[in-house]
């Protein structure tokens, strides 16, 4: 009852809502759980057993339920993740061991304010590191021009986002605009990096996901342009297996000849040439 009091209060002081059972929670979206009515009648059912299966609920097995626990968390776990967290940065590892190691030792809230607070003092570290001061010589307006789009002719079948600042873990549903219609994009997507100044895990997860969607949609995704750090991160976490080695380009201006060489390529192939 307390917690449910703090639940409704929360928000009211701008906090957000906590779960009282993770794992009947992380079960419910493994089974397809989109929105908040999946949470509504997931009360319900508990509800309904204990004002009419109370009395049955006592005679399944302590072991059985022993047994149902392990499995959930197994899959709670995402092992499978596991081999790529361990190409990102020490200091992405270290945190995902910290909080592994917590969860453990201590409890999962635990476990998950450490997390978040180390995950907030990287966040200030990496765009610390990122942030520059340097003269601007006649080679940095030269170089740059190849990354302006002030002078490029952006045909139909191409659409071009950018990434401004900054994609850590707080920022990533900034690319819900690309995600939401995909259907609507045309065949190359331009993904514009030459602003972005740091990258962490969760984003790059981002647009892994982001790579995926286009490429099951039959859409070609395109980078270009990405800054020391994030592109020391992506060539670290290999991913170029996600959207191709030769579709991680310099500068835009790269990136537009390959939108062409994919486009074109694609209308031979669908005409038999």
């Amino acid at each position: 009852m307390a917690q449910g009091v703090a639940n409704i209060a929360s928000p009211i002081f701008g906090g957000l809502p906590a779960t009282g059972a993770i794992a009947r929670t992380a079960t419910n979206i493994r089974c397809g759980a989109r929105t908040p009515v999946a949470g509504m009648f997931h009360a319900l059912t508990l509800l309904a057993v204990l004002l009419f299966a109370a009395p049955l609920a006592k005679f399944v097995p302590l072991a059985v339920l022993a047994a149902i626990l392990i499995v959930v968390s197994y899959n709670m776990g995402e092992w499978g993740q596991t081999a790529k967290l361990l190409k990102l940065s020490k200091s992405d590892i270290s945190i995902w061991l910290m909080t592994f190691a917590l969860t453990v030792l201590a409890d999962l809230t635990v476990a998950v304010e450490f997390g978040m607070i180390l995950a907030a003092l990287l966040f200030i570290r990496k765009v610390a590191v990122t942030t520059t001061v340097s003269v601007v010589t006649e080679d940095y307006v030269e170089a740059g021009r190849a990354h302006s789009l002030q002078d490029k002719d952006i045909p139909e079948y191409v659409k071009i986002f950018r990434i401004h600042g900054p994609f850590l873990f707080g920022a990533t549903e900034k690319l819900q605009p690309v995600t939401e219609d995909v259907e609507s994009l045309p065949a190359v997507v331009v993904l514009r990096l030459r602003n972005m100044t740091a990258l962490d895990a969760t984003g790059l997860h981002e647009i892994e996901n982001l790579a995926t969607a286009l490429h099951d949609s039959g859409r070609t995704l395109i980078l270009c342009g990405a800054r020391e750090q994030p592109a020391e991160l992506m060539q670290q976490a290999e991913f170029e297996q996600h959207v191709g080695r030769e579709n991680i380009c310099a500068n835009v201006e790269e990136a537009l000849d390959r939108a062409r060489e994919c486009y074109y390529g694609k209308v031979d192939a669908a005409a038999g040439i």
